[in-house]
């Protein structure tokens, strides 16, 4: 009996998904972003990593968007595999991680793998923080900003909505995994004006610009 509880669950779960994901996409409407070419990077960080295949389009959205390539900040660096992405293409990178894990990425202690791994890019700068301090105590303006964070509403439009006022251009990844991260994105676009693109893909990768 209980194995066909979990096996009924389990079914369940998997429909309810993609349903739950489509009505997002219909309630928070985006303009798909298309990439004018795919960059491969010889250069990657060993690890397995959700956002493996994004990094093919990040020139093409620099480019596209005319993103200056002086200074990155990146909120959520877990092991760094975006972040060396992010420092083969910036002058300066700033990843913001309290390299404690959260409830969706799991609770681990990555600040020495991270270190490891991105030791090879001396213009990164790792911050052992939360989002709130160091959104509290930073004022600059950063020319991109990619939002990467526990996957909550409320998490993710509080840091949107400052990276948002602080970049010309905010990414945030899992906008199909997580549609209230999709939402936080949308509703971060239309108070500051801006358009939000989505690539759904990898998880999917909303921009703000």
């Amino acid at each position: 009996m209980e194995g066909k509880k979990f096996l009924s669950g389990t079914i369940q779960n998997h429909l309810v998904k993609p349903i739950t994901r489509r009505v997002a996409a219909l309630r928070f409407p985006s303009v798909r972003f298309i990439p004018l070419e795919k960059t491969k990077f010889e250069n990657t960080v060993p690890t397995l990593s959700a956002w493996k295949g994004l990094e093919e389009i990040i020139p093409s959205i620099l480019q596209q968007f005319h993103i200056p390539k002086n200074h990155c900040l990146e909120f959520g660096v877990e092991y760094g595999f975006s972040t060396a992405i992010f420092a083969q293409l910036f002058d300066e990178v700033i990843g913001v991680d309290t390299f404690e894990g959260d409830a969706h990425a799991g609770y681990q202690d990555t600040y020495q793998k991270a270190r490891e791994n991105l030791k090879s890019y001396p213009n990164v700068t790792l911050v052992k923080s939360s989002y709130q301090e160091f959104i509290h105590r930073q004022d600059r303006q950063y020319d991109l900003c990619h939002v990467d964070i526990i996957h909550t509403y409320k998490d993710t439009f509080t840091c949107g909505d400052w990276a948002a006022s602080h970049c010309k251009c905010v990414l945030f990844h899992d906008t199909v995994s997580f549609p209230q991260v999709r939402q936080a994105v949308f509703d971060i676009a239309r108070k500051h004006g801006k358009i939000f693109y989505n690539y759904p893909f990898h998880h999917g990768l909303g921009i703000i610009v």
